[in-house]
């Protein structure tokens, strides 16, 4: 599936590839709707109708995944709110060892993730995901989304990875597309990002269920310190 051989920079989504993706799906389906609600006095039913409706339109934006928009937009205090799900936020039962894996590997690891700062500060303090990575980016500081080649650019520039020997994981397929397009060379989906639901059928890249089918190959093909 993966030439893992060939690859010497993993470059990993945050949300539904490193996280099990219920946390934010709850979040921002049930939670905030209902904080929603109560602040609007409409029903759950209205608000989460007119919140989804505000996400589609600017969805893949960084307003979209901008926590200050959301408070701005709603007038609630977004960061807090997640706090009151925090129970929720946790590795995939697979991560661990793949990241682990992949450290002894002697493979550069980098999260690249377009959740606000304040997101991922409460996410690593939740589960100390930072001592897996070399370097973790929230594309807010770069001012543009995995969406947009803007973002690739900027980020190789700033990081320096080569496309050739580039592995990108991520759960969405219209940001795969956009590293495809950007000329990264291995790709690789996560098909079952929300533990809480079925898995997707995905065709247009190799996808996983369970990173741990993915051991063997890189403990097989570790990365020499001269590479």
């Amino acid at each position: 599936m993966l030439d893992w051989s060939k690859i010497t920079t993993v470059l990993l989504d945050m949300d539904g590839t490193i996280l099990d993706l219920h946390f934010d799906n709850h979040f921002w389906l049930e939670h905030l709707p209902k904080r929603y609600s109560e602040l609007a006095n409409i029903s759950v039913e209205q608000a989460t109708e007119k919140l989804v409706s505000h996400y589609q339109r600017v969805e893949g934006t960084i307003a979209w995944y901008c926590l200050d928009y959301w408070a701005e937009q709603t007038q609630l205090p977004i960061t807090q709110l997640k706090r009151e799900v925090q129970h929720l936020i946790r590795l995939r039962d697979d991560a661990h060892d793949f990241l682990v894996a992949l450290k002894q590997s002697g493979r550069e690891v980098i999260l690249v993730t377009n959740a606000h700062p304040d997101s991922l500060s409460l996410k690593v303090e939740r589960t100390q995901l930072d001592q897996y990575f070399d370097q973790l980016y929230s594309t807010h500081e770069f001012g543009a989304t995995k969406e947009s080649q803007l973002l690739w650019q900027r980020l190789q520039q700033k990081q320096g990875f080569n496309n050739e020997s580039t592995l990108f994981v991520d759960d969405n397929i219209t940001i795969l597309n956009s590293a495809k397009n950007f000329g990264i060379e291995h790709l690789l989906a996560v098909a079952n990002p929300d533990s809480q639901q079925a898995a997707k059928k995905i065709d247009t890249y190799p996808s996983i269920t369970d990173f741990n089918c993915l051991l063997n190959d890189i403990k097989n093909f570790k990365v020499s310190a001269q590479a």
